[in-house]
């Protein structure tokens, strides 16, 4: 009569082992998730305060210990409207959206141009586009404002436009560009042999595809025109004033009034924070198309 040979010690730890496998990973998938929720609180906590500090009168807002229970008004958004804030947004607005437009009217010919059908020294005209961004704004301020100044084009939204459209034009030929080279080129193969024409290809072939990219792209320069301060500041007074520069002149000698700012602050975010919103699926799309990685 045989008996069965005691089991090795390998035999032993090779089911725990195979436990602690999925346990390691469950636990680093919890420590990565933990630590995304603790840095997604940490950068939203400010904009959360910021919301909640325009809902309380100026003795709750500006005090050295916080006050998280309070009675909540909507007086200081009253008086935001009543300092006249209409004039700013209607500025912010028109530059905002016609820059957009045509950034995109003038990258999205450009960037196919780069990248579907490249025309000579491609590289040179791309380092081009990006080394406009590489001089400091307060650099070229002076003779910004001096050309702008002979042209008699101060404190004019026209001004800002065309400022912006030059601002997020190179950022936009990148983007667009790196989008583009995501189409399959044998989509691009098909339709040419079906005989489509350069236009058709561009609205009824491309546009199509590279959408979502296109949509992240113009999310992109929304942002960076209407949080745009340094040339609204400078070149502009009265007429053509923007929101950053409407924030700025609550700022006065008479102190700072804490629970007004914040209601005006809020106001200025709501546009961009609707078209993310609006736009986001479009967005997550584009991003994850490979231009931003």
């Amino acid at each position: 009569m045989t008996t069965a040979a005691p089991a090795s010690p390998a035999d032993t730890t090779t089911p725990r082992t195979a436990v602690r496998g999925p346990l390691r990973h469950l636990l680093r998938t919890a420590s990565w998730t933990a630590g995304a929720w603790l840095a997604g609180l940490v950068f939203f906590f400010p904009v959360l305060w910021m919301v909640l500090t325009a809902f309380k009168q100026e003795s709750d807002a500006y005090t050295t210990t916080p006050h998280i229970v309070f009675s909540p008004t909507l007086s200081q958004f009253k008086a935001v409207f009543d300092s006249g804030i209409g004039p700013y947004l209607a500025n912010s607005a028109l530059a905002t959206v016609l820059s957009t437009i045509l950034v995109l009217a003038l990258g999205i010919p450009a960037a196919y141009a780069l990248s579907i059908r490249s025309v000579r020294k491609w590289r040179d005209a791309l380092f081009f586009f990006i080394s406009t961004k590489m001089l400091p704004v307060v650099a070229a301020i002076i003779p910004i404002y001096l050309a702008v100044r002979d042209l008699g084009a101060l404190d004019n939204v026209g001004t800002l436009i065309v400022l912006y459209t030059a601002m997020n034009l190179p950022i936009a030929v990148w983007m667009l560009r790196s989008f583009f080279l995501e189409v399959p080129r044998e989509v691009l193969e098909a339709a040419r042999v079906d005989g489509v024409t350069l236009r058709q290809e561009i609205t009824r072939i491309m546009l199509p595809i590279v959408a979502p990219g296109i949509a992240a792209t113009a999310l992109i320069c929304v942002i960076f025109s209407w949080n745009e301060f340094f040339f609204a500041l400078n070149l502009t007074s009265v007429r053509a004033a923007t929101m950053p520069v409407f924030l700025v002149g609550f700022m006065t000698s008479e102190g700072l009034y804490w629970a007004k700012l914040a209601a005006a602050a809020t106001l200025a975010c709501l546009p961009v924070l609707l078209a993310g919103w609006i736009a986001q699926k479009q967005l997550v799309r584009g991003l994850s198309m490979g231009a931003v990685k």
